[in-house]
Parts: structure tokens; sequence; C-alpha cells
């Protein structure tokens, strides 16, 4: 299941957010190729951040995976995450920086 955590340093309260969820959703299941019915977005708000020593909007996001993960595929999530806050909530795609983790490449034998 793709997991994708946004943080900004945006106050939303009275800001729609719903487009960013569901374009956000689309997008992670396209770009990864899972159903739309395993992506979670999670969108955490008003959160203290400084970005080129600034404090200006600005956003971080993990996107955590269990494959699906590639070169291109972490290109295309970069583009559409970005043009998606830049789109909805004016965060400028320079002032945005996403993680993207694959824990597939992390898989164990583990019985447990």
């Amino acid at each position: 299941m793709p997991c994708l955590y946004i943080t900004t340093n945006l106050n939303l309260d009275g800001v729609d957010t719903n487009p960013v969820f569901s374009e956000a959703t689309t997008a992670v299941s396209t770009i990864i190729g899972k159903p739309e019915k395993f992506v979670m977005v999670i969108l955490k708000s008003s959160v203290p951040i400084s970005f080129e020593g600034n404090k200006e909007p600005a956003a971080y996001a993990e996107i955590v995976s269990m494959g699906g993960i590639n070169t291109e595929v972490k290109r295309k999530l970069i583009a559409t995450i970005g043009t998606i806050l830049q789109s909805n909530l004016s965060i400028p795609r320079t002032r945005f920086f996403l993680k993207v983790f694959d824990v597939s490449a992390f898989r164990t034998n583990s019985k447990m």
C-alpha cells in the first residue's frame, strides 16, 4: 500500500484540500501502478518549515511503497506531486522536497 505523507507550513484551515487528496491519490496509483483503493494520502499543515533560509510556503513529503519504485517513477512522482501542490496550494515546485522509499528493497525472510 503506497502512502504519501505531505507536510506543509501553510495553514490550510478553511482551504478545500479535496483536490489535493484526489489528484495525489490518482497520481500515485497511476505512476506506481497500484490500485487507488490501496493508496493512502496524509496532509498535515501548519508545521514550521524553513527552506532556503526562509519560511515562505514550502512542503516536504515522503512516499513509501512496497515495490513499483525506480528512477523514472521517482522523477514522475516528484514532478507530478510538485505540480499538484503548486496548482492547488500555491506552493512553488522549487520549494517542495519528496523523499521516496521502497520498502521491498528491505524484505527479509523472517517468519515473524
